[in-house]
């Protein structure tokens, strides 16, 4: 990817194209898993409107339903919530839940927090939303993943520091946490694919307007002055991955913070495996491990 321009970059084969290549030399459909609708909607944002996509779970009703707010990955600069459509997908069945997989700006044209800036517009119209949505205002989680897990990480932060509604679990998947090159699974997953250390540096190269940047507590949220008092949380790591060492860490600062955390990294598999449901078994065990915390912790919210 690092030799790539980011026109180039955003043509490439994603990871779901390669479900699909499977799924096709396996003589298996390729149709994306049902759920109960899905519906494309613009909403406003803080540097112009902001798609959103937002799922209902199949075979339960009218709702009302708990509200998973989705971000996806990408580095900040590629992918689109149609790359992660196989992740949403299987979330809102599983988790029983209405999911709201969000857009937000891109970098290089648009360089951080723009991101950041526009998860977190959208995860306020959520809140503001999820009653006539068909959700439960009061129950509504965060869950992201890589980049999307950074995001996802940064807005309970934010939430906290606002006194806005902090989202009730977070579930974030081999998110970004630190802005460094140093850890030990950057070392053993320097060269790892699809992710490695040079795409990491890359990404952030186009994202970051400059690498002083890095250190912000809204990026870096391993560098947070305090994760005391954020939501409970699930933090999925793959071994095969350059982020795994610091999905680690942020899952232990969360706990050392008070924070109840389960941690789960999943051997013998690289970054993105998450929505992969159609061809992994890992990736069906993550996702059942994500929506059994998010169901659980719904279940202690009083609507």
């Amino acid at each position: 990817l690092n030799t790539l321009t980011v026109e180039q970059a955003r043509t490439q084969a994603t990871p779901a194209d390669a479900v699909k290549a499977v799924l096709v030399k396996q003589g298996k459909s390729t149709a994306p898993e049902a759920v109960g609708s899905v519906e494309d909607r613009l909403i406003a944002g803080p540097g112009g409107d902001i798609a959103v996509r937002i799922y209902k779970p199949v075979g339960l009703g009218v709702g009302p339903f708990p509200v998973v707010f989705y971000i996806h990955g990408g580095g900040w600069v590629i992918a689109s919530i149609d790359t992660y459509d196989a992740s949403a997908r299987a979330l809102t069945n599983a988790a029983g839940a209405i999911v709201v997989s969000t857009e937000y700006r891109k970098a290089p044209e648009f360089k951080f927090p723009a991101a950041h800036d526009d998860t977190y517009a959208a995860y306020q119209w959520t809140l503001a939303n999820a009653a006539s949505l068909g959700g439960i205002a009061k129950q509504v989680a965060v869950v992201g993943e890589s980049a999307g897990g950074n995001m996802a990480a940064a807005i309970t932060l934010r939430a906290r520091d606002a006194g806005i509604q902090v989202p009730v679990y977070q579930a974030l998947i081999y998110p970004v946490t630190n802005y460094a090159f140093d850890s030990p699974s950057q070392q053993q997953n320097r060269d790892a694919s699809p992710l490695n250390t040079a795409a990491l540096m890359w990404f952030y190269e186009k994202y970051l307007p400059t690498p002083q940047d890095g250190a912000n507590p809204q990026f870096s949220v391993l560098r947070a002055p305090s994760l005391a008092g954020l939501p409970s949380a699930t933090v999925v790591t793959a071994d095969i991955d350059p982020l795994r060492s610091e999905g680690r860490a942020y899952a232990e600062r969360l706990s050392s913070s008070g924070v109840s955390v389960d941690y789960v990294n999943h051997a013998g598999v690289t970054h993105e495996f998450f929505g992969m449901v159609a061809v992994l078994d890992e990736a069906r065990a993550a996702v059942a491990k994500v929506a059994a915390n998010l169901k659980t912790a719904f279940a202690k919210v009083a609507v």
